[in-house]
């Protein structure tokens, strides 16, 4: 069914830009979602959304997707008093939680480093921000932490280690997948598209994704938010109930 629906949708997309290629400036670039908002449930296993447009002129397309910032710890391990534990600390702000990138071709060929370096295209071109607790660590330490938390996020699969493809189908269209896997955070996500001629970004486009839970899991969720402890006073409730009726159970 999300098969047929991609195929209407970029069938409806070819429409629109044999109408909107008379009416676009000679470098712009328009892009539309299948759906705009990913729906969290207590199934969930992941989810693919689709993004198609068209291209007024030869060019190539790259396009980053943003997860919400967030305040990330990054901890290091060691011996203390004989035992592992968390001996060294960084914090970082302003952190995109989810970090994706595609494009038509290989980015380090088509933008130059300054262009890269501006509009962060790459995980390796994020900024790192730290909090203002660790504002003093000093550069080669900073960056070390930086470069665990992106390798972190890598195997989690919430950035990507390399740019996935964005298909170009016949010269004016295009379409890519964004695939968002089961540990996704929720929250304000934005797809930022550019076109771009000769090195340069002649054109962009931005639009937003909500990652949302619904029903159950929502209200779960909601509930540790607002109330957060009496979210964990219940949580340890329940786990002793847990432990007393299996001890029950087995002694039986």
């Amino acid at each position: 069914m999300k098969q047929l629906l991609s195929l209407l949708l970029i069938f409806y997309g070819v429409n629109l830009a044999t109408q909107a290629n008379a009416n676009m400036d000679p470098n712009e670039i328009v892009a539309a979602l299948d759906d705009d908002l990913v729906a969290i449930d207590t199934g969930f296993s992941g989810s693919k959304i689709l993004l198609f447009g068209s291209i007024s002129g030869k060019g190539d397309v790259i396009i980053t997707v943003r997860g919400p910032s967030n305040r990330e710890v990054v901890r290091k391990k060691g011996r203390m008093m004989g035992i592992w534990a968390n001996k060294e600390q960084v914090a970082f702000s302003n952190t995109p939680a989810f970090f994706k990138i595609a494009s038509t071709g290989d980015v380090d060929t088509i933008v130059n480093e300054e262009t890269k370096a501006r509009l962060e295209l790459g995980a390796q071109h994020l900024k790192p921000y730290l909090a203002p607790s660790h504002i003093n660590v000093d550069d080669e330490k900073k960056e070390a932490f930086w470069q665990a938390l992106i390798r972190s996020k890598q195997r989690d699969g919430l950035y990507d280690a390399a740019a996935s493809n964005v298909v170009l189908l016949g010269k004016r269209l295009f379409r890519a997948d964004i695939e968002f896997p089961a540990n996704v955070p929720v929250g304000t996500y934005l797809v930022y598209i550019y076109l771009v001629q000769d090195q340069e970004v002649v054109h962009s486009q931005i639009t937003p994704i909500i990652v949302s839970k619904i029903g159950m899991e929502a209200r779960i969720y909601d509930f540790a938010q607002r109330h957060s402890l009496a979210y964990g006073v219940i949580a340890v409730l329940i786990a002793l109930i847990a432990g007393w009726l299996a001890s029950v159970f087995f002694r039986k």
